[in-house]
């Protein structure tokens, strides 16, 4: 079996792969990414809003505390990744403004925000009239609504582009080609058997293959939970130009009972998101999907309807079985994780490449990716 070997394999191109590959590379480390289409998965998909404290959910703090960390790390992150590869990121400081449409919304809206003080996070109350000066395309049924200045947005697309040539400029090894299995010998992770029968070999391995991490061929049972793929259909539509901003930033409301957003982009592009759907790895764009974004869509905002409809998609987010990411060594040593990610890989792509590198340069884990061990599955199935 020949065998090529290097400092870190990471197993899995998408956009936390590829940001902990980059980081990785700036510590000394030679690295090799390990993807069929390096550059691609959920990102390519996703609206990219950076919104730790208009998605809190309650119960969710130690996420929350995480998501703040990388949305405050985002801009420098950005302009020193465009700085290395001349490439755009797509960040913008916009803040996000989040609506209620009816009574009970509005109360709901209400509990957040005193919760979000409770938290000591910044967010400020607004009544309907208040958010329509803002935002003048919003319904005129809009009855209250959050801003909060700090959640901000990047293109997951120019992001993925940029992070993928910072890799190569960094000296990451690109290999594209998938992981057939896991080699393991005597008790630890080495790397990975190819589907052509070679191998590639690592000081150590990081898993990073998104909803499919833990279907990893001769990964042992346990060392992983399972990471179910959850399904986000999207829209594009175009905003024509010049004209005054449709939106001046993102818009997000609860619709019916789902969660709906719209994310206005400097090059006029609106992004409409997102489906939550359990359906196993199917990523079918449905007409339901897009009729019930674009009907939620406008009950929030009515001109959206008259916007050119460019392109419709789905992407899986990875879920794990408490929703919140799992960042650093497995039980299996030689092999540290990096998924699980569900809603928030675009937010926490800063500071899981920041956490990881650290651990694979240092030997110790960050305080910050404690609570994110992929241990605490291990631990609990025990007791």
């Amino acid at each position: 079996m020949a065998r090529t070997s290097t400092d870190v394999l990471v197993v899995g191109g998408g956009i936390i792969g590829l940001a902990v590959a980059w980081r990785t590379a700036q510590r000394g480390l030679a690295v090799t990414v390990l993807d069929p289409t390096p550059g691609g998965g959920a990102a390519q998909v996703a609206a990219g809003m950076l919104a730790p404290v208009t998605e809190l959910q309650y119960g969710e703090e130690p996420l929350l505390r995480l998501g703040i960390a990388s949305n405050q790390r985002y801009a420098a992150f950005a302009a020193e990744l465009t700085g290395a590869t001349g490439l755009p990121t797509g960040y913008r400081a916009t803040g996000t403004l989040a609506v209620a449409l009816d009574s009970d919304d509005r109360a709901e809206l209400r509990e957040l925000h005193g919760f979000h003080q409770r938290l000591g996070l910044d967010s400020q109350w607004l009544t309907g009239r208040e958010a329509r000066r803002l935002e003048p395309m919003l319904s005129p049924g809009v009855s209250g609504g959050l801003l909060v200045t700090g959640d901000h947005q990047v293109d997951g697309r120019r992001l993925c582009a940029a992070l993928l040539a910072g890799c190569e400029r960094a000296g990451v090894r690109l290999h594209r080609d998938r992981a057939a299995e896991l080699l393991v010998t005597a008790g630890r992770a080495v790397g990975v058997r190819l589907p052509d029968g070679s191998a590639l070999t690592a000081g150590r391995l990081v898993l990073a293959a998104g909803p499919y991490s833990h279907r990893l061929a001769g990964l042992p049972e346990g060392v992983l939970p399972a990471i179910r793929p959850v399904k986000g259909q999207i829209l594009r539509l175009r905003i024509p130009g010049p004209y005054a901003p449709f939106l001046s930033r993102n818009v997000r409301a609860v619709v019916r009972g789902q969660h709906l957003y719209l994310v206005p982009r400097a090059d006029g592009e609106l992004v409409i998101g997102a489906t939550t759907e359990e359906q196993g790895y199917d990523t079918t764009v449905t007409a339901g999907g897009v009729y019930e974004l674009l009907r939620d869509a406008h009950q929030l905002v009515p001109g959206v309807t008259e916007l050119p409809l460019t392109e419709t998609g789905a992407g899986l987010r990875p879920g794990s079985p408490d929703n919140a990411p799992l960042l650093g060594p497995t039980a299996l040593p030689g092999l540290a994780a990096a998924t699980g990610h569900y809603r928030n890989g675009v937010l926490l792509t800063p500071v899981t490449a920041d956490l990881l590198a650290a651990y694979l340069a240092e030997g110790t884990v960050p305080d910050l990716a404690v609570p994110f061990s992929p241990l605490r599955f291990t631990q609990r199935a025990a007791a």
